[in-house]
C-alpha cells in the first residue's frame, strides 16, 4: 500500500476510533508529511531502518538555526509519530516494519523551573487591576497557579464552565480526559471582580481587549489564545524581576510542588 493512501486511514482512525484532537490529528499528520517530502512516493514496505536513518539525517539538517536540543526533540515528535502509524500498519496487516524497531534519540531532560511563593506574590502585584484588563490579568495568573491549569485548557473555558461559589470545576485535558479542577478563595474572588466588571455577555471566560472588536460567527468576542497568555506571564515575570524563563507551564509546575511542599501525596499530584 502506497505511504500517502496509509496515512490518510491513519489520521481517520485517529478521528473516529481513538478520538484524538484536531491538534493532534495535524500534528501528526505535519510529522508524517515530513517523510513523504523527503523520500517521495514510496509504499508503507519501503519504511525500513536505512530509509529511517537517512530520513533523520535530513531532518537534522532543516533548522540551522535551531539549537541542537530542540532538533533532537523535534525529531523525536516526528519519531514518534511514525511508531504510531507503523503500529496501525501492523494491526491492519500491512507488510512494513515493526514499530518497535524505531528508536528514539537520546535528549537531556528539560529542568523543571517553578516559582516560590515570594515570586508568585511579586508577579500577582504587577497587574493594574484599576483596568478590566488588569483585573482579566490577576485573574489568569491566580488561576494558573490555583489550579494547575494547561494554558489550552484555560483559554478554552467559557463563563458557565467554571462554579466559583463551590470554587471546581471539571476540564478535558489531553486524551480527551476528564479531571476535576479546584481553586483557592483568592482565584475564585479575582476570577469574579474581573466577571463583575465584564459589560459585555459572550461566552469566553478571558477575552482579548487588543485588536478588532469584531464578533465571531458563534457570537462571541475573539477569544483570548493561548500565545496572549504565554506572552502576558512572561511580561510580568519580568516586571517582577524574575530573570529566569516562566511560562504558564512555569506556573503548572508551581502548584504541583506548592502541593507536595504543603504534604500531598506524590502519586496524587
Amino acid at each position: 500500500m502506497k505511504f500517502t493512501h496509509a496515512k490518510t486511514d491513519f489520521l481517520e482512525y485517529l478521528e473516529i476510533e481513538q478520538n484524538r484532537s484536531q491538534k493532534t490529528i495535524a500534528n501528526y499528520d505535519h510529522y508524517l508529511t515530513r517523510l513523504s517530502d523527503y523520500a517521495g512516493d514510496i509504499t508503507v514496505k519501503d519504511i525500513d531502518q536505512e530509509l529511517i536513518r537517512k530520513w533523520r539525517l535530513w531532518l537534522n539538517r532543516l533548522g540551522t538555526n535551531v539549537n541542537d536540543e530542540l532538533q533532537k526533540s523535534t525529531q523525536n515528535y516526528h519519531l514518534i509519530a511514525l511508531r504510531s502509524f507503523l503500529k496501525f500498519c501492523n494491526k491492519r496487516n500491512l507488510d512494513c516494519m515493526a514499530p518497535d524497531k524505531v528508536e528514539l534519540a537520546r535528549t537531556k531532560r528539560a529542568q523543571v523551573t517553578f516559582l516560590n511563593e515570594e515570586e508568585l506574590a511579586r508577579m500577582f502585584a504587577c497587574p493594574d487591576v484599576a483596568t478590566e484588563a488588569g483585573l482579566r490579568d490577576r485573574a489568569i495568573l491566580e488561576l494558573l497557579f490555583s489550579s494547575g491549569l494547561r494554558v489550552s485548557e484555560l483559554v478554552g473555558l467559557n463563563r458557565d464552565h467554571i462554579n466559583l461559589t463551590r470554587r471546581e470545576f471539571m476540564v478535558r485535558g489531553k486524551g480527551q480526559k476528564d479531571r476535576p479542577i479546584f481553586i483557592s478563595p483568592e482565584a475564585a474572588e479575582w476570577v469574579t471582580k474581573y466577571l463583575d466588571s465584564r459589560k459585555d455577555t459572550t461566552k469566553p471566560l478571558f477575552i482579548r481587549y487588543g485588536g478588532r472588536k469584531t464578533v465571531d460567527t458563534s457570537g462571541n468576542f475573539h477569544r483570548l489564545t493561548a500565545r496572549s497568555v504565554q506572552r502576558l506571564v512572561a511580561h510580568y515575570a519580568l516586571a517582577a524581576g524574575i530573570t529566569k524563563h516562566v511560562s504558564p507551564h512555569t506556573m503548572r509546575h508551581s502548584f504541583a510542588t506548592n502541593l507536595l511542599m504543603n504534604g500531598a501525596d506524590l502519586r496524587s499530584v
